[in-house]
């Protein structure tokens, strides 16, 4: 398939370009806004690459995404821009209303016509696949029983309403129009790449430099947790088989406190890093917590794997491991980041999503 793929600079989009480059024969055009968490470097062999086509471009701008579509031709479409930190959603709403919801729109309205437009073999073949988030569900309790397909939308922040607002602009398209669209849930994600203002990364940087690890209220909040490798072959699957109008609860079983996570991290860097000045849980912080900070997430991916024969492959020990390694090897990437691009902004707080 030639695949319209959005936010393919970003983490999990520049994730599942290298695996399908990697592990595919598709041909990728990767159309990306290039904002703050954007990197061309993530997309490490994909530049230069003869199957993968760089585009700058705002969702949000019909005439780009028609023109886009028309230069194209694409087969199909994997729909992963978005603004995703939640505490940046607190402090500036209208930038996930832009991104969140008129981008969706536009893009629906571009894929739309151009699926119209396509003879019968093309028309039945077309898809429209949605990324979106476990955080549209809500938050569960201690003892809920983790979100499945069918869990009823309660979001609580405005990055999640931004995000279930696009998910029913989506199914609105499929059972209105008849796009052959579908969504894809999915729960905390982490790995190489990963901007340093969400949780695993922070706190690696964090601890390398004896910083203080910030951590909101007790540490309790608990995510579950799915390496962006793994989340990358489930969205590409998800993407050759996913049948319309159809929704995919994408997780890997290992739920996590942050408070765990954090010290998970910590245990990792003394084993390969000792500090002088001791165990650097003695960096631990503890800080009030963020409006509406949700209590837990966490994803049953039964029918998913079921549905499309993906189950993630690392644990989170596993994971966390290559993702350490990851962040130890490539320090002049993340460095010029934070001299840089993320001068003077909160490196020192985090969100809820990928946050403690």
């Amino acid at each position: 398939m030639k695949v319209l793929l959005t936010g393919g600079c970003g983490f999990i989009g520049s994730a599942v370009v290298r695996h399908m480059l990697r592990h595919t024969g598709h041909v990728v055009v990767n159309v990306d806004k290039m904002t703050y968490a954007a990197s061309e470097d993530a997309l490490e062999e994909a530049r230069g690459h003869d199957r993968h086509t760089l585009l700058r471009a705002d969702i949000a701008d019909a005439t780009a995404m028609q023109e886009i579509f028309a230069a194209h031709d694409p087969d199909a479409v994997m729909h992963l821009a978005a603004e995703s930190h939640v505490d940046r959603s607190i402090d500036a709403p209208a930038d996930f209303i832009h991104s969140n919801i008129v981008g969706t729109f536009t893009l629906l309205q571009a894929a739309r016509a151009h699926w119209q437009s396509q003879p019968p073999a093309r028309r039945t073949a077309f898809r429209f696949h949605h990324v979106s988030t476990d955080e549209v569900f809500g938050a569960l309790g201690p003892h809920d029983p983790p979100f499945t397909e069918t869990t009823a939308y309660d979001p609580h922040s405005p990055y999640s309403a931004s995000k279930a607002a696009s998910d029913h602009l989506v199914r609105a398209w499929h059972h209105t129009y008849g796009l052959p669209a579908f969504v894809s849930n999915t729960v905390n994600n982490y790995g190489p790449w990963q901007f340093p203002e969400k949780l695993i990364p922070l706190v690696t940087i964090n601890a390398l430099e004896g910083k203080p690890l910030p951590v909101y209220g007790d540490g309790s909040n608990t995510r579950d947790w799915l390496f962006v490798e793994d989340h990358a072959a489930a969205l590409a699957t998800v993407l050759e088989r996913g049948e319309a109008g159809a929704t995919y609860a994408i997780g890997a079983r290992q739920p996590r406190s942050n408070l765990d996570v954090v010290r998970a991290i910590c245990a990792e860097l003394d084993r390969r890093l000792p500090d002088r000045a001791g165990p650097r849980e003695r960096l631990i912080t503890f800080m009030k917590d963020r409006p509406g900070h949700d209590f837990r997430y966490e994803i049953d991916p039964s029918r998913a794997e079921a549905a499309i024969g993906w189950k993630a492959a690392h644990d989170f020990a596993a994971g966390l491991s290559r993702t350490i390694d990851w962040y130890l090897a490539n320090r002049e990437w993340w460095e010029a980041l934070r001299a840089n691009r993320y001068a003077g902004q909160r490196l020192g707080t985090t969100g809820a999503k990928d946050a403690a």
